[in-house]
């Protein structure tokens, strides 16, 4: 994924952990969605054009769809006041493709902290299949401090390290994006775990 492009993701990310937390209005953040949206729609289609058949470029800009689609869906979503299902049960899919990628990443590129990382969207997006496809609400919380902490450790943080050539594809680099990451979202599960059972007690008042 191209730097510049991972950087936008990064703010899309931002702007839809807000919405989720409640901080931005739908149609407020409808615009950075179709911005960021036709972005990883454009920019790969040019790439795949311009591979000239080389198939590790093209399986490169494959995935850029799989975002581009997802923030256009969303941005549209949001604009038009369309049911989440759809973008929903999308969101399944990419979380699928996302594991192909990583494994692409890791066994093929040996680029491991990317193998993490897609690993990292793949879980995100089944968050996302399950708050707008499932509408399983007592997630959304939850769902919204993971996008927002995916945000900049996958996304803006990387593409800076990209931007200003201090990125390493090293098996230490991947271990400590992926140990940061998973202790966070199972500390925050915790927290939004207990949140949700005290919600459930009965009042005694």
């Amino acid at each position: 994924m191209g730097s510049v492009g991972l950087l936008y993701v990064g703010a899309v990310l931002f702007m839809n952990a807000l919405l989720l937390l409640g901080k931005v209005e739908g149609k407020a953040a409808a615009p950075i969605n179709l911005f960021v949206g036709t972005l990883q729609v454009v920019t790969p289609t040019f790439l795949i054009m311009t591979a000239d058949g080389d198939l590790r470029t093209i399986m490169g800009a494959s995935g850029l769809y799989l975002f581009g689609f997802t923030y256009l869906y969303v941005g549209i979503g949001l604009l038009a006041g369309l049911d989440t299902t759809g973008v929903g049960w999308f969101s399944l899919f990419v979380a699928i493709a996302a594991l192909v990628y990583a494994a692409y990443s890791a066994f093929t590129l040996q680029d491991y902290p990317f193998a993490v990382i897609w690993a990292l969207w793949s879980f995100l997006w089944l968050l996302f299949f399950l708050v707008l496809g499932l509408k399983r609400a007592e997630l959304t919380r939850y769902t919204g401090w993971v996008t927002l902490i995916e945000a900049w450790l996958t996304a803006v943080i990387p593409a800076f390290l990209l931007l200003t050539g201090l990125y390493t594809p090293s098996v230490a680099f991947a271990v400590a994006l992926a140990v940061v990451c998973v202790v966070a979202f199972v500390a925050l599960w915790l927290f939004a775990r207990s949140s949700i059972l005290r919600e459930r007690e009965p009042s005694h008042a």
